[in-house]
Formats: structure tokens, C-alpha cells, sequence
């Protein structure tokens, strides 16, 4: 059975995970360094899934339930590894799959169009082992795809791409002291490309159709300050005491509440789907007060200002997808 949801995370969240998302697929760009600079392209390492938004929008696309029947990839939720036009309006999408009977990693890797990799660093799998009836969280990877060359190092990698180190090496399942060959293939999860400065007329954001939903959404702590702005999929990141409320910021149902693990950066985190088609994420959470499927009113508290995941200190990373962010 399909369950499709309309839409609905401190940074360098795969920014994947941070990056679970407009219906833009997730894209992860290949970076190969000759002499005279970058020749930067795309790289379509995996099977790219139709868009089910026709109109993808800056902040994600739909999250969608799978149980009981196979999931296409032609029909599924989740598209990866596209070319990016406009890196703005590059969002993603959060799915999530109940184990069946028989079902495989790399099986569900296959119906969802992402590697393997991709569902083990989002789920805390240990030893490749899933069972039935366990749910997972589908969540999208963007980063640069790296072709080693002579003298690479892992630690020369996440420094020329701005990448975290160990996020590198898990997701790439790798150890510290790994060693490269030329041409092996390394993604840097939330990496960043750097390319030549260019001299031509700027280019112009797209991003119009994006809606805003003035007055709409909640701040989701009534106190701290913004300390990153803009970044990963359409999120901020706010600063507060650790045990600082989060508050529902409209609304909805709770599709996801993960109060444990790694998670691809989020640590703890909520996921809330609201009635006008969007989502909203809440990550680094000390504690999640609500469960997958409550109905939250908007100002509910769903949780606590944590630092769990990829953070260096108490604060709360929050999404909105699908829409502007306005805070």
C-alpha cells in the first residue's frame, strides 16, 4: 500500500541529511581536478526516480509511506543525482519504507534510486541487518561525488571540499586510515564544490513559484537567535539553552520522530506534515515529546533544544519544505 503525503534540518546537516527534500531531485555533483582548473559535471551514479511535483519548489517534495506492495522507481518518491540548474531550488524528499518479508538494503535501494550506503547512514544499521516490520527513513544525500587522484588523502578531501571527516568515512564506509587508489570514487555528504570565478554577467536565482505562506508558520522557539541562516534543505539553525521548548510551527501530523542515532546528521529530530501540503523538520532535539502519526496543534511543544548529531553546541536546526522559510 502507497501512502503518498504532500509536502511537508546546525549545520552541514545533509544540508542531506542535510540536505530528509521543491521536488527537485537530490543532486550529487562529480568533481574532477586536472591542471588547468575544474571541469565540473554532473553525475548520474544513480537511477533518477520521476518527480511526483510537477512544479518542484525550493524546500522539498513529497514524503511518502511504502508497506505492504513495491514501489516502482518510476513511480516513486524520490528522485537523486539530476543535473542542477539552479543549486536555490535544489530540495529533496523524506520517504519512509516498512521492512517486508524478503526485502533487502539493497533491494529497497534499488526501489527508492539511492545506493545502499545511503540507507544504512540514515538508519543506525548495524551489520547490514533489517527485519520486518522495522520502518526506515529514506532520506536524501547532496555532496560532491570525487574521482581520487594522485596524492589524495581522505583528510585533503574533506578540506578541499569543506566536509566533515568522519561523515566522509561512514557514509563512504571507510576508516581513518584507508588507503585511496586513483580513480576510486568518494562522496563528501554536504560537500562544497569550488569552482573558477567567472567574469560574464551574473546569473539570477530562480525560485519565483516558490509559495511563502505569510504568517502562516511559527517561530519554533520563542527565544535564541539565528545563528546560520539559509542553508542544507531550505533550514536555519536557531541558537538556545539546551532544554529550550521547540514548538510545532503549524499544525499536522507527525510523520517522523527519531529519538535515537546518528541519522545522517540530524541526531534526534521531528518531522511534521501540515494541512496546507508542506513539512517542517526539527533536528538536534535532546528529547521528542510526540510520536509518528499524533496530530500537533501549532505552539504544541514536540520536543527539546539538544545538541545530538552533527552540532557543536545547543541549538535546533528547523526546515520548511516545500515553502519559503520565513524566519
Amino acid at each position: 500500500m502507497l501512502l503518498p503525503f504532500p509536502l511537508t534540518a546546525y549545520a552541514g546537516v545533509l544540508s542531506l541529511f542535510s540536505n530528509f527534500l521543491s521536488g527537485a531531485p537530490t543532486s550529487i555533483i562529480e568533481a574532477r581536478r586536472f591542471s588547468d582548473g575544474y571541469n565540473i559535471q554532473t553525475a548520474s551514479l544513480l537511477r533518477a526516480a520521476l518527480n511526483l511535483d510537477p512544479n518542484p519548489s525550493k524546500g522539498g517534495g513529497d514524503v511518502t509511506i511504502v508497506g505492504g506492495t513495491a514501489l516502482s522507481p518510476e513511480t516513486g518518491p524520490y528522485g537523486t543525482l539530476a543535473d542542477i540548474k539552479d543549486r536555490s531550488a535544489i530540495g529533496g524528499q523524506i520517504s519512509i519504507y516498512v521492512v517486508r518479508d524478503g526485502d533487502s538494503l539493497s533491494g529497497i535501494a534499488q526501489m527508492f534510486g539511492v545506493s545502499v550506503n545511503t540507507i544504512i547512514w540514515g538508519n543506525n544499521i548495524k551489520n547490514s541487518l533489517i527485519h520486518k516490520g522495522e520502518t526506515l527513513v529514506i532520506l536524501p544525500i547532496s555532496g560532491v561525488r570525487h574521482t581520487v587522484k594522485r596524492g589524495d588523502t581522505l583528510k585533503s578531501i574533506a578540506e578541499d571540499y569543506k566536509g566533515d571527516l568522519n561523515e566522509i568515512l561512514q557514509y563512504n564506509g571507510l576508516a581513518e586510515n584507508s588507503k585511496l587508489a586513483i580513480g576510486d570514487i568518494v562522496i563528501i555528504p554536504d560537500g562544497v564544490l569550488v569552482t573558477p570565478a567567472y567574469n560574464g554577467a551574473p546569473s539570477v536565482a530562480s525560485g519565483s513559484g516558490v509559495p511563502s505562506y505569510s504568517g502562516y508558520y511559527l517561530r519554533p522557539i520563542t527565544n535564541g537567535i539565528k545563528s546560520q541562516g539559509l542553508h542544507g534543505y531550505n533550514g536555519i539553525d536557531l541558537a538556545a539553552a539546551a532544554g529550550t521548548p521547540i514548538l510545532a510551527s503549524a499544525s499536522g501530523t507527525v510523520i517522523v520522530s527519531r529519538d535515537f542515532g546518528w541519522n545522517g546528521g540530524y541526531g534526534n529530530y521531528v518531522v511534521i506534515r501540515h494541512d496546507n501540503g508542506t513539512q517542517t523538520l526539527y533536528a538536534h532535539t535532546s528529547q521528542n515529546i510526540v510520536y509518528q502519526g499524533q496530530y500537533v496543534v501549532q505552539g504544541q511543544v514536540v520536543g527539546y533544544v539538544g545538541s545530538t548529531g552533527r552540532s557543536t553546541g545547543p541549538h535546533l536546526h528547523f526546515e520548511v519544505r516545500g515553502a519559503r522559510n520565513p524566519f
